[in-house]
């Protein structure tokens, strides 16, 4: 199976030269020529190995490291800078990045330390952990609900049969999905992931069914798409929910007649891939509005499991809480020894609307600014306020904002309500509705003015 690498410069002159470089080596590459784009590409289709520029315009290399590292701690980093910049470089490495080259690099010292970074990863991940060890590493629970969640899912994960995995956001589908992976007999061959939700109609059929040189203007090579990239493994269509109908089509016929047309082809190509599928949304209710299919529900929904979410299994919050500070500390270079008892009380009892990945995030704001060796409640309260609290609902929003401006309307108009309405463009009958609605008194504005 080839190694995925993601490869991140604003010199095509280099970018150009690393493809060519690491495909002679036979690993597949991605490229891209800002930070930006690579997150973007990164939240697609996740990455064994990141190579990347420091010093790029607007978000450098290092920045790149921690918001790649905050999608996923474990893949390696190689960071390309040029001699006045070492001193950072040095730094970026301390903080975890794997190793550094400097501009102008041999290309043989590139390759050998891509080798060492994916030989030190896959000996990581590959080392004994089959059955209930890749269950353990892969999803850590002791809740009743998710050890009867695994229970199925080491039954499913002997079988080729389809799987749809629901829950909320944050709660660890793509996890659950490489578990099973992993656990299959397909474990040899690719697993490969692709959000539905990121990617516009036109490039999301490019990118699961490839497409031939010429197909659309800027397809000036063939491309095999990721369902072909997936044959013999397991294929993850994250947030199926979104597909458009065209694709869902298209993607039937794949799934029932195991062949692929690449977009500007005349020729099928045949696929061998398990798909796992995963949603947030209520396919039963987006079929009944006709924005997913029928056919498609039946042919993806051969097993269905749904995991909890970190409310329903709230016994899970110390245990993840400390694998996680486990996890952080050694990313971060930091001595803590654990949390405070009223810190883990105040975990048990917060509402976790983003899940497990948000316990993540949280763990990982409060180890990078505890200044003791013990986690204080003082200090995830605080982070559970900057994380909840300054992100308020559209609709909450929306009553904010539309206060607000009422107010300042009657203001500038001394309470005159028919000049409000007409600067608002309302009549004045709706206007004095949308006061009623807020509560907001016209006569008071007149009032302020009469005594200042």
């Amino acid at each position: 199976m080839k190694k995925h690498i993601l490869v991140v410069d604003d010199d095509a002159d280099i970018l150009k030269l690393l493809e060519m470089r690491l495909t002679a080596s036979d690993y597949q590459v991605t490229i891209a020529n800002s930070a930006q784009e690579a997150i973007s590409l990164f939240n697609m289709r996740p990455a064994a190995l990141v190579i990347s520029d420091l010093r790029m315009p607007e978000m450098d290399g290092f920045s790149l490291f921690e918001a790649i590292h905050q999608l996923d701690p474990t893949v390696p980093f190689i960071l390309l800078t040029a001699h006045g910049s070492i001193p950072e470089a040095v730094y970026a490495t301390q903080q975890g990045v794997f190793s550094f080259l400097t501009k102008p690099f041999d290309s043989k010292v590139l390759l050998q330390q891509v080798a060492t970074a994916l030989k030190i990863t896959a000996s990581h991940s590959n080392s004994p952990q089959h059955n209930d060890d890749i269950w353990s590493s892969a999803i850590i629970c002791d809740s009743q609900q998710m050890q009867s969640l695994l229970s199925q899912a080491k039954l499913v994960a002997a079988s080729d049969a389809s799987v749809l995995v629901q829950g909320e956001s944050g709660t660890g589908k793509e996890l659950l999905a490489q578990a099973i992976h992993l656990a299959s007999p397909r474990r040899e061959k690719p697993f490969v992931a692709i959000n539905c939700a990121a990617l516009p109609e036109a490039l999301l059929e490019s990118e699961l069914f490839g497409h031939s040189k010429g197909a659309f203007t800027g397809a000036v090579r063939d491309h095999q798409g990721l369902i072909k990239n997936a044959h013999g493994g397991t294929l993850f269509l994250d947030e199926i929910g979104d597909m458009p109908l065209a694709i869902q089509a298209k993607l039937l016929r794949a799934l029932q007649e195991r062949v692929i047309r690449p977009v500007g082809s005349t020729a099928d190509i045949a696929i061998d891939v398990r798909v796992i599928c995963a949603t947030h949304k209520n396919l039963i209710e987006e079929m009944q509005a006709n924005r997913f299919r029928e056919d498609l529900y039946y042919r993806i929904n051969v097993v269905s499991l749904e995991i909890p979410s970190l409310t329903a299994r709230r016994e899970d919050i110390p245990l993840l809480a400390n694998y996680f500070l486990e996890k952080l500390t050694k990313k971060h270079h930091r001595k803590i020894n654990g949390f405070a008892p009223d810190a883990l009380e105040l975990m048990l009892a917060a509402p976790w609307p983003g899940n497990v990945r948000q316990l993540q995030n949280i763990v990982e704001q409060v180890v990078v600014l505890s200044t003791t060796p013990i986690i204080t409640g003082k200090l995830i309260q605080k982070a559970l306020q900057d994380n909840i609290s300054s992100i308020i609902s559209f609709d909450a929003a929306r009553k904010n904002f539309e206060q607000q401006y009422l107010i300042n309307l009657l203001k500038a108009t001394q309470g005159n309500v028919t000049q409000a309405a007409r600067i608002a463009g309302r009549n004045r009958t709706e206007f004095y509705k949308i006061l009623q609605r807020h509560h907001i008194n016209p006569s008071l504005f007149k009032a302020i003015h009469l005594t200042e």
